[in-house]
Formats: structure tokens, sequence, C-alpha cells
């Protein structure tokens, strides 16, 4: 079959995307252990969930009310891109003197624009497949896999690329780089098809607006409960994202250690964990016809006991580094399947009017509420072993991590009754 121009631009847009997350998201945590900063990874990453709350709601009114959805996603890729290349370029002219509040306002500023335009580029990608008479349904997951191949892509530059015999997942220039790629993005962006700006939606309540009548569901006891647990495994995503590279890369001060794969090159090791995700997502229609949406949801959950307990077991040195590289292949179902399964629970137990919102909320409990607390949470457990004075204690810190997966998935197999799929109102 002949594939449209269409999807080939799609393709492109997609893998620069999630190429401008990869370049830093793995790897900043790294770097700012490197400079000093280390007890304030906690709040890089919380920024991400913070921002999640409230920005792609914002922007997304715009991109219905006001600026065709593709001018706001290069707009919030221009001013990504220029807050991380100014963080950059800061940390450079800093050298050894990098301070944490102009380095972190510098780094807020940009992924609270960034964070919009996940939603952004597929509200431009379905627009472009309408336009070309294309099934949004079934053309686009294969088209959004390059994202995922986009930000293992920019894992693998961060970690081999040098500049100045220093590894980017090392230094500021992740920083720059992921600039770059958004400045790029920015420009690209206003290649493809206008979309519409949805004027008939000008007169709706301002709860309707901000996706607030989604907030009803939680008087049904089971939606409450599932919301919930989605905030508490939220907790859960941002916890290697900020830390594994940086326990990683805390073993080089062992001779035994130093000069292991793992430890020179563990933004490389850590993009098994994408790989994985991108395999995963095609195994979950057969997960789901087979143990149904509750059982897939508990196989996430205790994914991540797997996930966070097999670090703290692992070392550099074969054979404990296929512990490592085993925690990064179960992450797949840890991510996937409860963000996959979770989204189809709401599409399939809300109504068509709230449909939309309820999806918005479950992002916002996830990647907004539970990110944030769950990032500061484990910044705390990090702080009180003490791993970046005494970095054998950081297995301590995994346990910890495992064990709370552990209770979240015991709670949640007690609580929560396996749904029935209830008729959609039309």
């Amino acid at each position: 079959m002949k594939l449209k121009p269409i999807t080939f631009k799609l393709i492109f847009m997609l893998f620069l995307e999630f190429a401008v997350w990869g370049a830093y998201l793995t790897s900043l945590g790294r770097y700012l252990g490197n400079i000093g900063l280390g007890s304030q990874i906690k709040w890089f990453f919380a920024m991400q969930g913070i921002v999640s709350i409230f920005m792609p709601t914002l922007m997304g009114i715009v991109a219905d009310k006001k600026m065709e959805a593709q001018k706001v996603l290069s707009m919030c890729h221009g001013f990504a891109g220029l807050f991380m290349a100014g963080a950059g370029v800061y940390c450079m002219t800093a050298g050894a003197n990098v301070q944490f509040a102009p380095l972190f306002i510098l780094y807020s500023l940009s992924v609270a624009f960034f964070m919009p335009t996940i939603a952004l580029v597929n509200s431009v990608s379905y627009n472009a497949l309408g336009k070309e008479g294309m099934d949004p349904v079934k053309d686009f997951p294969p088209i959004r896999v390059f994202g995922t191949v986009g930000f293992i892509c920019s894992m693998l530059l961060t970690n081999f690329l040098h500049i100045g015999g220093v590894a980017l997942q090392d230094s500021y220039t992740q920083l720059i780089s992921s600039g770059i790629l958004s400045l790029v993005l920015c420009g690209y962006a206003l290649t493809m098809p206008a979309c519409p700006v949805d004027k008939t939606k000008k007169n709706e309540s301002l709860a309707d607006a901000f996706g607030l009548k989604a907030f009803s569901l939680f008087k049904d006891s089971q939606f409450a409960i599932f919301f919930i647990f989605s905030m508490l495994l939220g907790a859960s995503l941002q916890i290697t994202n900020g830390y594994a590279n940086t326990f990683l890369g805390s073993f080089a001060a062992n001779p035994a250690y130093a000069d292991a794969f793992a430890v020179k090159n563990s933004n490389a090791l850590i993009s098994i964990s994408q790989a994985s995700e991108t395999l995963c997502i095609l195994l979950i229609p057969f997960f789901m016809k087979r143990f149904g949406i509750k059982k897939v949801m508990l196989i996430s959950m205790f994914a991540w006991v797997l996930r966070f307990g097999l670090f703290g077991l692992g070392n550099p040195a074969m054979p404990g580094v296929l512990l490592f590289v085993l925690s990064c292949i179960v992450y797949g179902m840890a991510f996937d399947f409860f963000n996959i399964s979770g989204s189809l629970y709401v599409d399939q137990n809300t109504t068509t009017d709230i449909r939309s919102s309820a999806q918005g909320l479950f992002m916002m409990m996830t990647n907004g509420f539970g990110a944030t607390i769950g990032t500061l949470a484990a910044g705390a457990v990090v702080d009180a072993c003490d791993v970046f004075n005494t970095p054998t204690n950081w297995p301590t810190a995994w346990y910890i991590f495992a064990g709370y997966a552990f209770v979240v998935g015991i709670l949640f197999w007690i609580l929560f009754k396996d749904p029935q799929k209830k008729a959609a109102q039309q």
C-alpha cells in the first residue's frame, strides 16, 4: 500500500516531538548530581507534574477558541526551546558555579510550554489524517510509534555523543540539544495542515471548559477508587526518570564497576525501557482480551515492584547487570499496561458528553498530581537514605519504592472490582 505524503510529515513531527524530551529526561538527574544539585532533582521532575495540572488545559482552550492548533504547537515549542537552550547557556557560562534558582526558573518555563505539546501533536495529527480521508484510530498508532523511536534515538545520542571529551548525558549540552530540537519543531509545525478553531464552544460554561464536569465521576465509588489509585500509581512514573541514570552513574566511584558499560553508557541501557514500551503497546490487545482490565492493571502495578526491586538487586557487572536489563524490560508493562488500559476503562465507562474531560482527569491524576507527589516523596526517600554521600545506600531506596508499589497493588486488588463495560450514551 502506498503511503500518503502526510504520513511521512506526521512521522517526522512525532519523531521530533519526543526527541525533544528524550534529549534530557533520563539524563538530567545525572548532570544535576554532577554539579552538586543532586538533592534538588526531585524539584526538576516534580515541576513536570505541576505544570501538567493546568498548562495542557489552558493551551487546549487557546487551540479550541483562539488560535489554530498547529500555530499553538509552534508557539509552545518556540518558548520551550528558547528557555531550555537558555538554561543550557546559563550552565555553560556559570561553569562550576551553577545556582539552583536561575537554572530551575529557566527549566520550569521550558517544561511549562513543552508539556501541552504532547496533547497538541495528537490534535494536529488527527486533523491532518482526517483531511486526507484517513482513519485516525487505525492510522495514527503506527505513526505514534515513531515518537518513541525519536525518544530512543535522542537518548542514545545523548549517551554516545561527546563534546569536548564529555558525554552529553554528563553535561549541560543535553539542555542545548533539546532546545535546538524544539526550535526546529517550532518552525516545522507551521507546515502542518491548518486546524479549525471551534467557535461553537464559545458559550460553554467555565466548568465545561476546564473539564470540571468530569469530577462528578467521583460520586461513583469505583471511579473514585480508580482515580485515587491512578494518582498513587502515577507517583511511580517519574522515579526512574529522575534517579535511574544518577544511580547507575554512582557506581563510577567503585573501581570494580567504574569502566562497566552500564556505568559509562547508562542512558543507552535505560533506552531498553523505551524499546520495551514500544513492544508492550502491541501486546495490550491480547492481554486485555485474555485477562480483562483489572488484571492487566494489576500486572502493571506488580511490574513496578519488579522495576524498582531489580534495580536494588543488580550491579553493573555480569551477571548483576542482567537484573538491570530485566528491570528495563518490565518497564514496558509497568508503564503501558496501566496508562493504556486505564484510558480504555475511562472510555468504556463514561458517557459521550464527558468522555474527553474524563480522559483529561485521568491524565491529571496520573501525570499531574500523582507524578508531582511521587517525585517529591521519592526525593525525600533519596535524601533520607543519603545516597549522594553514601552511594551504597541506593538499594535501600529502591526497595522502599518497590515496597510502596507492592502495597498499592495489594490494595487495588482488594478494593477495585472488575468492571463490566457500561453502555455508552450515544
